[in-house]
């Protein structure tokens, strides 16, 4: 298990390295969703076979009650995971010189009420953790789960990123807070993906426990 978890924190790393970045630097939505997607894509491919790259504990949890993986190791993905989210945003904020950028934060954008913004970033992660378990998971994805799970991700943060920056994933979130980002309605950014995970995999099992 050492090794899984030594790979969700790398992972974890560079997602928030590399896609909070994005945001930081350039701020442009194609240049950031992009990136977050082509990060996810080259990690499934890169640490799958140790870890199933979950780098999310939006997904971890989702995984855990779809009956993919146990406790134990779910609260050590958690764990290191949003440790590697921290990290991330760490050395960001070293390599910007500080936190004015504001270290590609989620927030709400103006006008999107806590309630908007938390069926926004429920019905995304539903989506991105639904791509996860009926493609790497359910194991007939031909050798296409990272293409199909990086490009959920592209579209999630087109759709979502103007309303609530398409955190889904709380170490997301944390990452840029603990690094000296604004922090605003920090619960939703908890909530809300991990409960869209857990209905994503609520689904799964029930549509894999019904005869095709």
């Amino acid at each position: 298990m050492r090794n899984a978890l030594v790979a969700e924190f790398i992972g974890t790393f560079i997602l928030i390295f590399v896609g909070a970045g994005a945001g930081a630097i350039n701020g442009n939505l194609l240049v950031v969703a992009f990136a977050h997607g082509l990060v996810v894509l080259g990690l499934v491919y890169a640490y799958g076979h140790l870890s199933g790259t979950h780098i999310n504990p939006a997904v971890t949890i989702g995984l855990w009650v779809s009956g993919a993986i146990d406790a134990t190791r779910a609260v050590g993905y958690v764990v290191v995971q949003l440790l590697g989210g921290i990290a991330g945003a760490l050395a960001l904020r070293f390599v910007l010189g500080g936190a004015d950028s504001g270290l590609g934060a989620t927030l709400l954008a103006e006008g999107v009420s806590p309630a908007q913004g938390f069926v926004v970033e429920f019905l995304l992660t539903f989506c991105l953790v639904n791509t996860i378990l009926f493609t790497a998971v359910r194991g007939d994805d031909h050798g296409t789960a990272g293409l199909a799970i990086g490009m959920t991700l592209v579209f999630c943060i087109l759709m979502g990123g103007p309303l609530t920056g398409a955190s889904l994933n709380p170490a997301r979130t944390l990452g840029p807070i603990a690094a000296g980002a604004p922090m605003a309605h920090l619960w939703l950014y908890f909530v809300a993906p991990i409960s869209g995970g857990v209905a994503a995999a609520a689904l799964y099992r029930a549509v894999s426990s019904r005869p095709s």
